[in-house]
């Protein structure tokens, strides 16, 4: 874990939490971390480029400042579910800085917290370098699209750039459902609706099932996190209204898995029918280092529902062939494999050759492919 380069001198001068706590994220943000440790008795350590580093011009951060700064960044609300789980999200914002997303939970019998800094401007698809074939499921009317990866990977980044798309270039009501809330959107041709789970409704499934009754065009649900609001979302999907939301899973082949499995085995056959009528687009993604070694780059798989992969998701026994069936797609198709996308990424200069072979699902057929054969 190396260190940060020097913090400006008034960094370990701020007295007052709050005061404080922004400067440590105005460093942040100038220095393009993603994430920022602060932890009782340690220094505060930041993640840039996937990478942790230590500012050590901030004295390690007492036990009392921590109680003290989580308290005023608590509502009433907040604090009454911090006694009771001993862990909360929320968001807040900062003049100058945007709003930040935060993790506060208690470790070793102390307090201490995960910030993620929220760029107050929606970046566009193109600004993310996201692949045509990803924009393009902006387009439909209905159904279900999917961006999947690891914890951050980007995915709600991604999914604030598409569904910002849709507001950019037609006149819909969209409803976001999010915990917290994270981009604030712009009204542009479209009229937005955000709602906070905790603040403007109980639960995520209460809310998909009260945004039917809201007369929405487009729903982004912040995840699909239990079988009740997945159930919601496929109901949506398949009463014309267009639904984004993110699941955690590695592949767009075992995100249908992922989902199916949720249920009892009672319930998996109309899941998978469901799926296969309503999904138009699962996007796999993750971050790699960029060639310029500053910042990094999206690569994505990207699956389009077609006959063919509606077959596969209906067969319990069939479906682990969707990966074979990304593999051999084209992008004409609606297919894009992550090699295929790799092998972009190197011959338009964005990540380099060991890069792609690192991440590659097949390193050998890359390989191959970047050398010419």
């Amino acid at each position: 874990m190396a260190d940060t380069s020097p913090a400006p001198a008034a960094l370990a001068d701020g007295t007052d939490p709050l005061q404080l706590l922004g400067q440590i994220l105005a460093l942040g943000v100038r220095l393009s971390a993603s994430d920022i440790h602060l932890r009782s008795r340690n220094h505060p350590i930041l993640r840039i480029d996937g990478l942790l580093r230590s500012v050590r011009e901030v004295p390690p951060l007492t036990p009392d400042f921590m109680e003290t700064l989580s308290g005023t960044m608590m509502s009433a609300r907040h604090q009454e579910q911090f006694k009771r789980d001993h862990q909360v999200d929320l968001s807040i914002g900062f003049k100058d800085i945007g709003r930040v997303r935060a993790n506060i939970y208690y470790q070793r019998g102390s307090i201490a917290m995960v910030l993620r800094v929220i760029n107050t401007k929606v970046p566009t698809p193109q600004e993310l370098k996201l692949p045509d074939i990803v924009n393009k499921l902006t387009e439909h009317e209905r159904g279900l699209v999917l961006i999947t990866g690891a914890t951050g990977s980007g995915k709600s980044t991604t999914l604030a750039s598409l569904v910002n798309e849709v507001n950019r270039v037609k006149g819909k009501h969209i409803i976001t459902i999010e915990d917290p809330i994270e981009f604030l959107f712009t009204e542009q041709k479209s009229i937005i609706t955000q709602r906070e789970v905790g603040v403007d409704t109980n639960t995520f499934a209460d809310a998909m099932k009260a945004a039917l009754r809201e007369d929405p065009d487009v729903i982004l649900l912040g995840e699909m996190r239990d079988p009740e609001t997945i159930e919601a979302a496929l109901a949506a999907s398949e009463t014309g209204h267009l639904v984004f939301s993110t699941v955690h899973s590695p592949a767009a082949a075992e995100t249908i898995t992922r989902i199916v499995t949720a249920f009892p085995a009672e319930s998996q056959t109309s899941i998978r029918a469901k799926l296969a009528q309503n999904i138009i687009g699962i996007v796999s993604q993750r971050l790699l280092p960029h060639r310029s070694g500053k910042g990094r780059t999206i690569a994505c798989e990207v699956l389009t529902a077609s006959a063919l992969s509606r077959e596969l998701i209906l067969d319990p026994m069939k479906v682990k062939e969707l990966g074979e069936l990304i593999k051999k797609g084209t992008v004409a198709e609606g297919m894009l494999s992550f090699d295929s996308c790799l092998h972009g990424m190197v011959k338009a200069g964005e990540i380099d050759a060991e890069t792609a072979l690192q991440y590659a699902s097949s390193p050998t057929d890359l390989k191959l492919k970047l050398e010419g054969y």
